[in-house]
């Protein structure tokens, strides 16, 4: 494990160990953080904690061609019961991704200096999110970082059932009609499994994230 000083700096991926940690330290800034999005390579630690940096392997993604989209969900889809915005509330849409309560986890990894430095990124239009309303008030969105042909997903928030699934499939309708490439989901769960993503070799992610 490396740790970082304040040269700006990340070593190769293939040095991160079994568990996916590469880093540890350094610090949020504007440019370290584009740095390690473009290097393959994440923030994910607690309040408290010194900054640790990851790029695991396996990495979960979705090839938007592989998107599931549940009978039940184009149902709802269908009905228009959402409604989808796309960088309208960036702030709020991190901010509950940072509250929401979450099965299994105690606290949260968003701090509130990962919010700054994320709706810092916001303004220089590199976060992006997505939002979803029901009557007018935000029940779900996402956000994460745009590279431009990988779109690399942060975290999703859901306060009324299915909505953060609507936000999901919002986006990965976008990125089709842009010709994205990919969108990187991190590591694994069932729920990302279930709308399609799967895991892939990190050399595989990091050719992809190359353009190549």
């Amino acid at each position: 494990m490396y740790y970082l000083s304040s040269d700006l700096f990340f070593p190769s991926v293939s040095e991160a160990n079994w568990d996916g940690v590469l880093a540890i330290g350094g610090d949020l800034s504007l440019e370290r953080l584009q740095l390690s999005y473009k290097s393959g390579i994440f923030p994910w630690f607690e309040e408290g904690e010194p900054i640790m940096w990851w790029s695991p392997n396996p990495r979960m993604v979705l090839f938007l061609d592989e998107l599931i989209v549940s009978k039940s969900m184009r149902n709802i889809l269908n009905r228009n019961i959402f409604t989808v915005t796309f960088n309208q509330n960036f702030r709020d849409v991190i901010s509950n991704c940072q509250n929401i309560e979450r099965d299994g986890q105690n606290g949260t990894w968003i701090t509130n200096e990962m919010i700054e430095a994320y709706c810092k990124l916001h303004e220089l239009g590199i976060a992006k999110s997505v939002e979803v309303w029901q009557d007018k008030v935000l029940v779900g969105g996402l956000y994460g970082i745009d590279l431009g042909h990988v779109f690399c997903g942060e975290s999703m928030f859901s306060i009324v059932s299915n909505a953060s699934k609507v936000a999901f499939i919002a986006l990965v309708n976008q990125l089709k009609k842009e010709d994205y490439k990919l969108l990187d989901c991190q590591v694994y769960n069932p729920h990302l499994e279930s709308l399609g993503c799967r895991e892939i070799d990190r050399t595989d992610f990091m050719e992809m994230l190359k353009g190549k």
